[in-house]
């Protein structure tokens, strides 16, 4: 009779878990958009431009970001449907990164062309793609898939990019992040150079 190895985790209940963090997270990124009070009277065109146009580019970049990782989480417990101590605290630290993204997307969408607010903003992202990508190498471990492989690392290169030209241009910075959405085209790359 086998035992069965009690150092080993099985990341269904991981699984559980993250979605309900994802989805909470994904809705709290609404909570700070601007309410209706905040005009005295019907707005006009140019009063919603002024007031919602950044928060809701900043909701639109978080949520797409969030989505994106939710999505590559769930393909990385697929691939390693068991894991560790270590990888299952590095998976909490990586919702950590998500839950905090509310709060960071807040700031961002108030003050987006602030330099320091950017660069925070995009320090964050890149704190998110590290994580996933860390993990993403521990569930590889003994395999050989460049595709998988390109697909998490696309992201931390392009947030390092962004984050570094958030201190010099803000604006600039949240047209290199979305960058990262290209990431699966980088996987197809690999995999092409690799067959």
């Amino acid at each position: 009779m086998k035992l069965p190895q009690t150092h080993l985790f099985e990341m269904r209940r991981l699984e559980m878990l993250s979605n309900t963090i994802f989805g909470v997270a994904m809705t709290l990124l609404a909570y700070d958009l601007p309410k209706a009070s905040s005009f005295a009277n019907a707005p006009g065109w140019h009063d919603l431009m002024r007031v919602y146009a950044q928060p809701v580019i900043a909701l639109t970049i978080s949520f797409i970001v969030a989505g994106l990782f939710w999505f590559s989480h769930h393909r990385r417990l697929a691939v390693a449907p068991e894991g560790g101590r270590g990888v299952v605290f590095l998976n909490l630290f990586f919702l950590l990164a998500i839950i905090i993204l509310p709060v960071t997307n807040g700031l961002y969408g108030s003050y987006r062309l602030d330099g320091v607010v950017a660069v925070i903003y995009g320090f964050h992202l890149l704190v998110i793609a590290a994580l996933n990508a860390l993990l993403w190498v521990l569930a590889l471990r003994g395999r050989h898939d460049p595709q998988l492989l390109a697909t998490a690392l696309v992201p931390v290169v392009v947030f390092v990019i962004g984050t570094t030209t958030a201190f010099v241009a803000p604006k600039a910075a949240q047209f290199i992040w979305c960058l990262a959405f290209l990431a699966p085209l980088g996987g197809w790359l690999a995999a092409r150079r690799a067959s």
